[in-house]
């Protein structure tokens, strides 16, 4: 019998800039809230929808995320689904729903292009060692294979 299957990927648009915390390890922990974007049909108009995720990244992944990204920028993410909870302060147990990101790739600039020129390269931000970035590529135009 086949083993379920947990996969998110997401193309979407920085709500706000990365936040980041140190747990008590020293690990790095950095939240993300993206907005994901669609054009739904309402009558005879269009109608743009978008749902906001909440995006959790740890190590590099969240280091880099801080120092490169910010607000409204567009980024692509791929990870897992998990739900956890928690007790809030009136002793209510309150669940999350979260993207647990084992890869981010920042893409073209921000939706608002008034912030001024933003870098249009593609970069990677991901936990990987050295020997496991040697086998990471960049899709280019030329490499795309249609």
């Amino acid at each position: 019998m086949a083993q379920g299957l947990n996969r998110v990927s997401l193309i979407g648009n920085l709500g706000k800039d990365p936040e980041i915390r140190q747990t008590q390890s020293g690990m790095s922990v950095g939240t993300l809230r993206i907005g994901v974007t669609e054009r739904r049909k309402n009558g005879d108009d269009y109608k743009d929808h978008t749902e906001w995720v909440s995006v959790v990244c740890f190590g590099k992944t969240a280091e880099n995320a801080q120092k490169y990204l910010q607000k409204g920028r567009q980024i692509f993410v791929e990870g897992r689904l998990q739900t956890r909870s928690y007790q809030d302060k009136a002793g209510q147990t309150r669940y999350v729903t979260e993207v647990v990101a084992n890869q981010l790739l920042f893409l073209g600039g921000s939706r608002d292009q008034s912030q001024g020129p933003k870098d249009q390269s593609y970069a990677l931000a991901s936990d990987a060692t050295d020997n496991d970035m040697a086998s990471e590529t960049f899709l280019e135009d030329d490499n795309i294979p249609f």
